[in-house]
């Protein structure tokens, strides 16, 4: 499990003054907080929702609180998109995603072509470069990805082509929820990323999701999803 830094503060969502930045009540208090995502999110912050910080008192921080959690109706979704990354590492060190047993992370932050992957895993000489993606919208258990358009995840994927030449690649998505069944493309909001992945994936680029366990103490795999492209 990714565990969060200590207990979350249970907060109302009021506003976002830009991509970064959520105010929100804290009993009688409005305080502001780092949103740790720039995706759209409209289905999840809205006035009046049930949301929660976990604080950070960092001296270089303009805000002590990143808002990391959304409950949407009985579900808890978490928006912090730097939590897939985490994740993974986690249960690739440990052999917990099948598809990639008995690789190690080689490097993370990889740079190849034009573009910075996420992982580098290793078996031995074999190499597999992946890309990890957060998914938070859910529509009827179906999960949507991007829920913006996305010019530099349609470059990740034809990076992830090219790889293809020194080995594996995969894009995997962790859906940060339990609630998605399957993934598609969000064709109407990105029809260019909905073909590039479907070009990806006839070349040879493996194409994963993992729906997620999310609790107010962290974050676990809870099983792998269908994906339809």
């Amino acid at each position: 499990m990714v565990r969060f830094d200590g207990p979350l503060i249970k907060a109302t969502f009021e506003d976002r003054p830009n991509r970064f930045l959520g105010a929100v009540r804290v009993d009688d208090r409005r305080v502001t907080c780092y949103i740790p995502n720039p995706g759209r999110m409209g289905e999840l912050l809205i006035p009046g929702t049930e949301v929660y910080l976990s604080e950070n008192t960092s001296v270089h921080r303009k805000t002590s609180y990143d808002l990391v959690l959304v409950k949407k109706g009985g579900t808890l979704v978490s928006i912090d998109s730097r939590i897939p990354n985490k994740f993974m590492a986690e249960f690739i060190e440990k052999g917990l995603i099948l598809e990639f047993e008995g690789y190690g992370i080689g490097r993370q932050e990889y740079t190849f072509g034009e573009s910075r992957l996420d992982f580098l895993l290793t078996r031995g000489a074999e190499k597999l470069f992946l890309e990890v993606k957060s998914c938070t919208l859910v529509v009827d258990g179906v999960a949507l990805f991007p829920d913006a358009p996305t010019k530099r995840g349609s470059r990740h994927l034809r990076t992830l082509i090219d790889s293809l030449a020194q080995g594996r690649a995969s894009v995997t998505f962790v859906i940060l929820r339990d609630d998605a069944s399957i993934l598609r493309p969000n064709e109407a909001t990105d029809p260019i990323f909905a073909e590039t992945i479907r070009e990806a994936e006839k070349k040879g680029v493996e194409v994963y999701a993992y729906s997620s366990n999310v609790t107010l103490e962290g974050i676990t795999i809870r099983k792998r999803v269908q994906v339809n492209l």
